[in-house]
């Protein structure tokens, strides 16, 4: 073939020149037709490529892998240029791919992509390529192309994006019980552009131990029955894989909470509803309303009950004594208590057992309490009330014994039974037998009530009015008439001494040696006995309410179609109405309130019951009861601080006196309570100090006790005007064991009145030194003062004849300093010694002997010092000495000096000690004059202003007055 090739060169050439020549003329364009043709003849085929490709590139990658591969082919070959492949050209707009030419003379090319290829774009791509020749020559003229081939690429996906989920979260709602096919389903999809990177082929639950599962096509359903009460709501994670085993990149989130079978009943309530004492009304149930699961209802009547039977005496009561709650009820006065709280006027219930600090008084079926004589009249009229707090169970035994209340029996000699109270067989039985007065006829002596109180061992409120032969019974204020009432003969009147006991009847008679007999099993409080009047029932009404109950906010918002009913106490509230919106309002807005200032803290049970009616159906549905409760929580306790001078001395002339000493004129009653200062710095952990913070609320009692000895009724007692008291709305009992105030009143009442305690001895001189301890009390004791012990001392005038106090008075700065009391004036005038001219000539002889013989110069110091109050922590003890009618007479004739003075106990009579001890009084004086205090506005009440100083050194302060002193 090559050599046939080449024959033709010479021949085309010859040709060529021959038929140039022989067209004769123009050089030019003959040589330019005859390059032309001599081009025709050496490149006189087309490239030859395949008529179809078929391509596939990987994307992010530029080449491409074509089957067939990209050849051209050209018969022209092996002549130069013409069989030559010079170029692929693709036909297409804005085309991502090119083709290069590898080899010209194998005609071997590639296809490339020349811009990065995304399948999620596009995934193939179909195009025109045709191969061109080199032409005749070097400078690419007459290049022929190849018929047109088509060129089909696809692009191969990379799993370059993960699955993600179409919700970021997905929610669901099932019924308790129940297994469900599919509860939900959640799906995911992929950006990859191929079926096997774009499609998601399996779901997953990340979230381990729930009882869920999910399929292929995410699909969740419960693999067993799910339970309200066990869990109300799940949550868990879901993720989702592609083909290509590559996981989402965030789980989503999916929530299915469980409802419960519709069960009738009220819902949203909270079983515990903290109470914070003072917090006045607070809403119980501030979103509860009633399910009824579509039931047809026509009314409903809820029953909301306070339970709070175990709560003291039946629920939140004052605590204050009976005598006093009698009082701010408004009884009638001369109530006498039975069973008052022990102390050394009432010590008869000393050895009773006490339940709480509510001096409730439990009995064991052992013991009894005599009544002193005088407590409570012998006879009583044909008017008097007894009242009482009793619980009380079931009687022991199977016969059961009468449990005496109260007992009125002859002390001696035999066993009658004038007047008594008492239990048998969970019936409450009031004896009264009447004297006889010759009226020889059957009387009422027996007064007999049945009652399932009685016996319930829960607390009632009972009141016997007794206006013969009428005899009421009140119980938690409601009346009952006696269902029998037994007649008999009047009792022979006889000398016979009576005794009146408590828990158990006395037996004087008819037995070998006296004792106690039918004893009661239960609790009393608050016995008493009001001779010559009935109570009323106002009072009865008041004496056993309760601090504590329901109560509904806001009357006026219930509806017109909402009746509502409380029982006396307010632990009952009874609502009806025919509209469950309207009710479900109306149980909103049932409060707890407490109108203690200290209620007692603990558990208050609720219980609430409903009854519904329903339109034309037998069977109605049925509301299970709310049991929830109140914790009232723990009050602020008050801390009750007494204040004021423990010591003083004053001049037996004052004690002698028809006004007397007052023990406590500058008496201060504080309360206080801890209060946590505010944070500052966050970020401290430090403890924060608790600042004190006063607190008003009131006393019931403050008893003055006489220490080391009962008061001697012939020569010393203690007095208060009765006006003091009626003004202040208290009263008080006195004897030789001390004084007691008792009543509600203010701090400030309390105050007043101990300012006027006044203390008189007819005989002073004996009187070395009297001791009183003064403490107060709230609520019966459950909150009680420091002790105050105060030390009241007779000023005395002694004789000093020791030579060296009169030199020790010598080297004393010559100073003087008068005080005057307004309120001693007469007493100074009485006691004050007048010198006459003759004893004043007498002194200035003296005087200049003295100097003469060396002996020096009388000196006086008289020092003052003002205060009214100060801690117990800046002073173990103070003395305040009065010596309004001090005198110190210097006698001419003899060295000796009459001088007042008082030596503190337990300090020896070494003189030189006394003056070292004055010399530090000089200076604790000097130094602490000015620690004095500006409170005492209360003492000028007909006291004067009261001088006293303040020694951190010493243990005693010294007050004297010099306004008679001459010299």
């Amino acid at each position: 073939m090559l050599p046939g090739r080449l024959c033709w060169v010479p021949l085309l050439l010859a040709l060529g020149v021959g038929s140039g020549s022989g067209s004769g003329g123009g050089g030019g364009g003959g040589g330019s037709r005859r390059r032309r043709l001599l081009a025709a003849k050496v490149n006189k085929h087309k490239p030859w490529i395949e008529t179809s490709y078929h391509g596939v590139i990987t994307e992010n990658n530029d080449t491409v892998i074509l089957d067939p591969p990209l050849v051209a082919l050209d018969k022209d070959a092996p002549v130069p240029f013409a069989g030559e492949i010079c170029a692929f050209k693709i036909h297409g707009q804005e085309l991502p791919f090119e083709a290069v030419v590898l080899n010209k003379t194998s005609g071997e090319g590639r296809l490339r992509a020349k811009s990065p290829i995304d399948c999620e774009l596009q995934k193939e791509y179909t195009f025109i390529i045709q191969a061109y020749d080199c032409g005749a020559g070097p400078r690419e003229t007459a290049w022929k192309k190849s018929h047109k081939a088509v060129v089909h690429i696809q692009v191969k996906d990379v799993n370059e994006f993960a699955p993600t989920f179409k919700e970021p979260a997905y929610k669901a709602v099932v019924t308790e019980g129940k297994i469900y096919d599919s509860i939900l389903q959640v799906e995911a999809a992929d950006e990859d552009c191929s079926p096997q990177y774009s499609q998601i082929c399996n779901y997953e639950i990340v979230t381990a131990d729930v009882p869920f599962a999910i399929d292929r096509n995410g699909n969740i359903r419960n693999t067993e029955k799910l339970s309200y009460d066990k869990q109300h709501q799940y949550e868990i994670l879901v993720t989702a894989y592609d083909c290509g085993q590559k996981p989402a990149a965030q789980d989503t989130l999916v929530q299915v909470d469980v409802k419960p079978v519709c069960k009738p009943g009220w819902q949203d309530w909270t079983k515990r509803i903290e109470y914070q004492p003072g917090s006045g009304s607070v809403p119980l149930f501030p979103s509860i309303h009633l399910e009824t699961c579509d039931g047809a209802v026509s009314s409903i009547q809820i029953t909301t009950e306070l339970q709070t039977n175990y709560i003291g005496k039946g629920c939140d009561r004052e605590t204050y004594s009976e005598k006093s709650l009698q009082k701010l009820c408004g009884a009638s006065s001369g109530i006498i208590d039975l069973l008052p709280s022990p102390s050394t006027t009432t010590n008869w219930t000393a050895g009773l057992l006490v339940d709480s600090s509510e001096m409730i008084f439990r009995f064991d079926g052992r013991q009894g309490a005599k009544i002193p004589d005088g407590i409570v009249p012998k006879n009583l009229t044909d008017q008097f009330t007894i009242t009482m707090w009793m619980k009380h169970g079931p009687s022991p035994g199977v016969r059961a014994e009468k449990e005496t209340i109260l007992c009125n029996s002859d002390k001696t000699e035999m066993n009658r039974h004038h007047y008594a109270l008492y239990v048998h067989n969970c019936r409450l039985v009031f004896l009264l037998r009447k004297d006889f007065d010759q009226a020889d006829t059957f009387r009422p002596a027996e007064f007999h009530w049945k009652l399932d109180q009685i016996c319930d061992k829960e607390w009632h409120y009972y009141v016997i009015n007794v206006e013969f032969p009428v005899v009421t019974l009140y119980m938690d204020g409601a009346t009952y008439e006696p269902y029998l009432v037994t007649n008999d003969w009047p009792i022979h009147p006889s000398h016979i001494a009576m005794q009146l006991t408590v828990g158990a009847c006395w037996q004087g008679g008819e037995v070998a040696k006296p004792r106690f007999a039918q004893f009661f099993h239960g609790s009393l409080a608050s016995l008493t006995i009001r001779p010559g009047k009935m109570e009323s029932q106002k009072v009865i009404s008041c004496l056993q309410a309760c601090k504590e109950g329901l109560d509904i906010n806001s009357l006026e918002s219930l509806g017109r179609g909402i009746k509502y009913h409380f029982n006396p106490s307010q632990s009952v509230l009874v609502m009806e109405g025919d509209d469950i919106g309207n009710i479900n309002r109306a149980l909103q807005k049932v409060s707890y309130i407490n109108s203690r200032q200290f209620p007692t803290a603990g558990v208050r049970r609720l219980k609430v019951s409903s009854e519904v009616q329903c339109f034309g159906e037998d069977v109605c549905i049925s509301i299970p009861d709310v049991d929830a409760y109140v914790m009232v929580l723990q009050a602020v306790e008050p801390q009750i601080t007494l204040r004021g001078t423990d010591r003083f001395w004053r001049p037996a002339a004052q004690f002698e006196s028809a006004r007397g000493v007052l023990l406590f004129p500058d008496i201060k009653i504080v309360s206080t309570f801890a209060k946590a200062e505010a944070p500052g710095d966050l970020k401290t952990t430090a403890p924060k100090s608790a600042v004190l913070d006063e607190m008003l609320h009131n006393l019931d009692f403050c008893d003055i006790l006489v220490l080391d000895g009962d008061l001697d009724p012939r020569q010393e007692c203690l007095e208060l005007n009765h006006s003091e008291l009626h003004q202040r709305h208290l009263d008080a009992t006195n004897s030789t064991a001390g004084y007691s105030i008792y009543g509600v009143g203010s701090l400030s009442r309390y105050e007043q009145v101990l300012h006027h305690i006044r203390y008189r001895n007819w005989r002073p001189a004996s009187l070395g030194a009297r001791r009183f301890r003064l403490k107060c009390s709230e609520l019966n004791g459950r909150y009680t003062s420091n002790e105050f012990n105060l030390e009241v001392s007779v000023l005395h005038e002694v004789r000093v004849s020791d030579e060296e106090h009169v030199n020790h008075l010598i080297v004393q700065p010559p100073f003087l300093q008068s005080v005057h009391h307004p309120e001693s004036r007469s007493s100074i005038q009485r006691s004050a010694v007048v010198p006459s001219i003759a004893t004043v000539v007498i002194i200035i002889s003296v005087c200049m002997l003295v100097f003469v013989v060396a002996m020096g110069v009388y000196r006086v110091r008289v020092a003052h010092q003002h205060f009214t109050q100060e801690t117990e922590a800046a002073k173990e003890a103070e003395m305040d000495w009065d010596d309004s009618a001090l005198t110190i007479t210097v006698n001419p004739m003899e060295k000796q000096t009459f001088l007042k003075k008082h030596e503190e106990p337990g300090r020896g009579e070494d003189e030189t000690e006394d003056e070292e001890e004055e010399e530090e009084v000089e200076e604790d004086l000097s130094s602490s004059s000015s620690d004095s205090d500006d409170s005492d506005e209360e003492e000028e009440e007909g006291l004067g202003r009261g001088r006293r100083g303040q020694s951190g050194a010493r243990q005693a302060q010294l007050e004297w007055d010099d306004s008679t002193l001459h010299y």
